[in-house]
């Protein structure tokens, strides 16, 4: 079962959120995303960054280390950067496979100031058996990564923020499950392939204007 948290913090999105609304009719575009809402989901500091950090559109990943679904994606996710070099890629983590995913999403999430986040979130995805607290400490040993360093940082606010707001973000969008991507106005759950990526981010660049 999902797990749900029903204590949100005091974070930026969570502001933003709160006078949001999920949808803002208009006649040019039906479904626009409100500014709040894209600024929470786009532009959130704590979230990994892939791709040209200066790109003229966003696609956002929510995935879960657990997710079969979502381990597929990472090499499509890497040929979709290499394809596209004006595209950003936010990842959020969105551990909702239970405890074990938790763990992993919190590690990897304090990695980011080590410069190995993409080594160890690579070898999260791409691992044999199912992410708990041993499993992603191994992995964490096996990318370079000092085991203490990593468990100190893991008790830091802004892991625990960024995945506060992942549930927050889920929640407020009504996201059924991961993978889910969005991009310009769209949001599409579920496994896709490159030419689907590809055709994702068009629309969102037409949405936009970019």
């Amino acid at each position: 079962m999902p797990t749900r948290r029903l204590v949100l913090s005091g974070a930026g999105a969570a502001c933003a959120l709160a006078a949001a609304p999920a949808l803002a009719q208009t006649p040019e575009r039906p479904n626009p995303m409100p500014a709040e809402l894209r600024e929470a989901l786009e532009r959130d500091p704590t979230a990994p960054v892939l791709g040209n950090p200066d790109g003229n559109i966003t696609l956002t990943e929510f995935f879960d280390y657990n997710c079969p679904h979502c381990r597929k994606m990472v090499g499509l996710m890497q040929q979709l950067v290499a394809a596209e070099p004006e595209l950003r890629i936010v990842y959020r983590e969105w551990p909702v496979f239970g405890p074990g995913s938790e763990f992993a999403a919190k590690a990897s999430l304090a990695s980011l100031g080590t410069g190995k986040y993409w080594q160890l979130h690579h070898a999260l995805m791409t691992m044999r058996g199912p992410a708990d607290t041993a499993s992603t400490m191994r992995v964490v040993r096996s990318v370079g990564l000092d085991e203490e360093r990593i468990r100190q940082d893991m008790l830091a606010e802004a892991p625990e923020r960024h995945i506060t707001n992942s549930f927050l973000l889920a929640d407020h969008m009504g996201l059924l499950g991961t993978p889910s991507f969005i991009c310009g106005d769209e949001l599409v759950f579920g496994e896709m392939d490159l030419s689907d990526l590809r055709a994702l981010v068009a629309r969102g660049r037409r949405t936009l204007g970019v």
